[in-house]
């Protein structure tokens, strides 16, 4: 009954951090939730692993509910398979805090050692880890609960996202020595705490880039298009009309449809649609460019790109980092079977490949990126660090009426933060959005809603101290602080 009293604790401790994200935002409740996980664990040592784990299998689910809507309302898997494949990401992504206690639990038995050296070290690695293997599955790391409200945000200029997430770790496991510590520990702990946080304040207020040239007006399209709807033949004229209309009718220097809007390949679209689209364009002196599957040259493949339309030769941007069992099959000798159940068209595309050149439009350079490619922030530092402006465009119509949405749009603004440049997202359903350099919205539509998001944005140009060492510091740093904690674990040791 006591082991199960201390699980049920770790995994309330692990569901509330739902509302630590967007669109809840409640950053606060992050370092709370880790600190319980700690404390816990301090009491618990010989559960250590069963305590993380079941901290993770709460948070994961709770985060990625959407799965649900994906699997079953959209792809229309039944529920018997459904059901078991929403639990079996996060019950692999435990693994990583389940992981990260067990070890804090045994480097050190001198409390201050595992709190304030193994255990945050060992936290942002696992979170490293699980944004990496298997392709990596970033969503929902603790730094991310921070942007943009937190003032740990402003650390991310500085380490990216990553050292977020070690300050989050850090002031949990300081909470959780505060606890069992008094006098002068718990004196000095809470004033490094209030140290870290106040500077954090000030990091925000520093500009990391500089603007460059003129701000230019922009148009990201939001179609709404149903995703049941989306690849059917019978809607594939509504979609066009759809789009070709929202062009015709914006007024902008550059203009953006989302990811696959035109749900044809680019060579097998109705003869003279993309140059109506064009001409509609150039007459507003826009540059336009949309999401539209295309063809690999060798023509064995194909791509989920972005073709800027109205520039000579029709340049593009093809997706690198792509969804496993969504956009690619990994094992498909032992998992293809699934998609007998499943409506998804379009889920053998081709890699684009890495650190594909920014695309020229109305006189910026736009580093883009598809979908939940901005999950990765190290992989976007190339582009962005040639680029003026960061454009992102999805559809995120597979999750339905979800927080999804939401925590996707925290992604991109943690991307503009880390790379201090302005953020674009043009997206089919929401959260469509301009975000600033600073991570702000300055913008953003009203998502499941048909509309044009009109707005400015700015060309900047310098890099952040993130841009030019990603995440080696952070990384780097943490393995020494693990280390340390080891070697004095091993020199108290009886």
């Amino acid at each position: 009954m006591r082991t199960l009293l201390v699980l049920l604790a770790a995994a309330l401790a692990g569901s509330l951090t739902l509302f630590a994200f967007a669109p809840y935002r409640l950053f606060w409740i992050m370092p709370l939730s880790l600190a319980a996980l700690a404390d816990l664990t301090q009491r618990h040592p010989q559960r250590a692993f069963w305590i993380g784990y079941v901290w993770g299998l709460a948070a994961y689910t709770s985060n990625f509910n959407w799965i649900y809507n994906s699997l079953h309302d959209v792809a229309g898997l039944p529920v018997w398979i459904a059901l078991p494949l929403v639990l079996l990401l996060p019950a692999y992504l435990a693994l990583y805090p389940g992981l990260a206690m067990w070890l804090s639990a045994r480097v050190t038995a001198k409390p201050w050692q595992r709190w304030l050296l193994a255990f945050p070290a060992l936290w942002e690695l696992g979170e490293w880890l699980r944004g990496w293997v298997l392709t990596g599955f970033p969503w929902a790391a603790a730094g991310y609960s921070q942007i943009t409200e937190s003032p740990l945000a402003g650390y991310a200029p500085l380490g990216g996202s990553h050292l977020v997430t070690y300050l989050v770790a850090l002031s949990a496991g300081a909470l959780a020595l505060m606890i069992h510590s008094g006098g002068k520990m718990r004196a000095g702990l809470l004033i490094a705490a209030l140290a870290v946080w106040g500077n954090g304040f000030w990091l925000k207020s520093i500009e990391w880039t500089l603007p460059q040239g003129k701000p230019i007006s922009v148009a990201l399209a939001q179609g709404n298009i149903a995703q049941e709807l989306k690849w059917s033949p019978e809607n594939l004229e509504e979609s066009l009309r759809v789009y070709y209309q929202q062009v015709a009718t914006a007024r902008a220097d550059l203009m953006l449809l989302p990811e696959t809007a035109l749900p044809l390949f680019l060579d097998d679209l109705p003869s003279g649609y993309l140059s109506m689209m064009e001409g509609q364009a150039q007459r507003a002196g826009m540059a336009l460019a949309t999401g539209v599957p295309r063809r690999t040259n060798d023509g064995r493949g194909y791509l989920n790109a972005v073709v800027a339309l109205t520039t000579p030769g029709r340049p593009f941007f093809a997706k690198d980092h792509l969804v496993p069992f969504g956009e690619f099959i990994p094992v498909p000798g032992l998992i293809g079977w699934i998609y007998q159940f499943m409506n998804m068209p379009m889920s053998g595309f081709s890699s684009g490949g890495a650190n594909q050149p920014p695309l020229t439009l109305a006189g910026e350079k736009i580093a883009f990126n598809v979908c939940y490619e901005d999950s990765f922030g190290e992989e976007l530092i190339g582009p962005a660090s040639q680029a003026s402006i960061m454009a992102n465009v999805s559809n995120l119509a597979w999750f339905g009426k979800s927080v999804a949405m939401s925590q996707h749009l925290q992604l991109s603004q943690a991307r503009a933060m880390e790379n201090g440049r302005y953020m674009l997202r043009a997206t089919n359903n929401g959260m469509t959005a301009i975000i600033r350099p600073d991570g702000e919205i300055a913008a953003v539509a009203a998502p499941y809603t048909r509309q044009v998001l009109q707005g400015f944005a700015q060309g900047r140009q310098g890099l952040t101290p993130y841009m030019r060492h990603g995440n080696m510091p952070v990384l780097i740093g943490c393995a020494a602080l693990l280390l340390l904690a080891m070697l004095l674990g091993r020199k108290h040791r009886p």
